[in-house]
């Protein structure tokens, strides 16, 4: 993959410490370029800052460079809730001391990755300057945590550093992800059906729609693309029957109406569920809207800050169907970007989007953070098979029994 693969798709490492631990230096000791900002004034990474890379054999990955866990004032602590936040979609975190080695700033952060169930190492940099690393990586020994030495400037124990990171990646992104292709043989015909409406951005697929094609692709088998309107006369021309039919969620009812029984169907956003978090989970939790009552309230994450249309899927239809299906008097509550509420036990029910431009971490971290504080989540894809009483056909092709 290129260094300009999809953000949901990069691993992303984190590096979070002190101010003035050199955080910037080591990620341009990593990747060997300056790519980081670099100076000796403490506190000159403000914001968390991304930095795109290659790390073979991983692949793109980001680095996030984030500010100072130490930083003072109003600003500062906000700087500090800024840096926090990127940890809930961090894959591998390198905590990194300076001078004043481990203080209780970096056993604090430790202690919430641990937490978190974030991989980490501990980096104690700048070894040329100290003769009192003993003590530390003592600490680090008897915590069983992984600790190496470094030096930033010098190259000292950088490569082991990446060694370190490249096995603590999670599975998927040591090996080929797939997305349909276990459901599918060489050979096989895989009709896709995808409505064009406002939401779809001109002249261009959607990204979960671009990546089943190319995983069709990659398992050598053939992949017809068709709009909702056409499926029948598809189906009925094609002079053999398809191995699987995947569509658009908010097309689903017209589409199982048109395709016969013994044609295994899902969609995108299924085959996302799977790919970016848990289905199980998500189906599962999609058994809370025959448990609604009047006045609960719901939230409807989104992962990405999109232009909003007329009839958007997220803050209009879905909300809608779901209305229909319950007849209940329900509250909806609109959460988009990169962080989710901290407050999640107001809410009775979360209906997250497929999670395209998260990562599979992140997107598993929202999971079960909803999941550790007893609130169900489910996703769009999902919510709308469910509420149009499709939710067994689009989960038949994975082996799951119904629900």
């Amino acid at each position: 993959m290129s260094v300009k693969a999809p953000k949901g798709v990069r691993l992303v490492i984190t590096l979070t410490g002190r101010r003035n631990a050199g955080k910037s230096s080591l990620i341009n000791a990593i990747c060997g370029e300056e790519i980081a900002i670099v100076s000796e004034m403490p506190g000159t990474t403000t914001d968390p800052v991304a930095r795109h890379h290659e790390l073979l054999p991983l692949g793109p990955v980001t680095f996030y460079d984030t500010a100072g866990l130490d930083d003072e004032g109003p600003l500062g602590e906000l700087r500090i809730q800024a840096a926090r936040k990127v940890l809930f979609r961090t894959d591998v975190a390198i905590v990194v001391a300076g001078e004043e080695g481990l203080t209780a700033y970096e056993k604090e952060i430790i202690e919430e990755l641990r937490r978190m169930d974030i991989s980490f190492v501990v980096a104690l940099n700048k070894r040329e300057l100290r003769d009192d690393l003993d003590a530390d990586i003592r600490w680090c020994n008897d915590e069983g945590i992984k600790v190496l030495a470094v030096s930033a400037n010098g190259g000292d124990g950088v490569r082991e550093l990446k060694e370190s990171l490249i096995t603590m990646a999670p599975e998927e992104f040591r090996q080929e992800p797939l997305l349909v292709r276990d459901l599918i043989s060489e050979g096989d015909w895989v009709v896709c059906v995808v409505p064009i409406d406002l939401a779809a951005p001109k002249g261009r697929l959607i990204l979960p729609q671009v990546m089943v094609l190319r995983d069709i692709l990659d398992g050598d088998a053939i992949g017809m693309v068709v709009k909702e309107r056409e499926i029948e006369e598809t189906l009925a021309n094609m002079g053999k029957k398809p191995a699987l039919v995947i569509t658009d969620s908010q097309a689903v009812l017209k589409v199982a109406a048109d395709v016969p029984d013994e044609i295994p169907m899902t969609t995108f956003s299924t085959l996302m569920a799977r790919f970016k978090g848990e289905l199980e989970a998500l189906v599962e939790g999609a058994e809370m809207f025959d448990k609604l009552k009047d006045g609960d309230t719901i939230l409807m994450g989104e992962a990405c800050s999109h232009h909003q249309v007329a009839d958007d899927i997220g803050r209009v239809k879905i909300p809608r169907w779901i209305t229909q299906y319950t007849g209940l008097d329900l509250k909806f509550e609109f959460y988009a970007g990169n962080d989710f509420p901290e407050d999640l036990e107001k809410y009775a029910l979360a209906v997250h989007c497929g999670g395209c431009m998260l990562n599979r971490t992140a997107m598993l971290r929202r999971i079960r953070e909803c999941r550790r504080r007893g609130v169900p989540i489910t996703n769009y894809g999902v919510a709308i098979s469910k509420v149009q009483g499709l939710l067994d056909r689009v989960i038949k092709p994975f082996g799951l029994g119904e629900m």
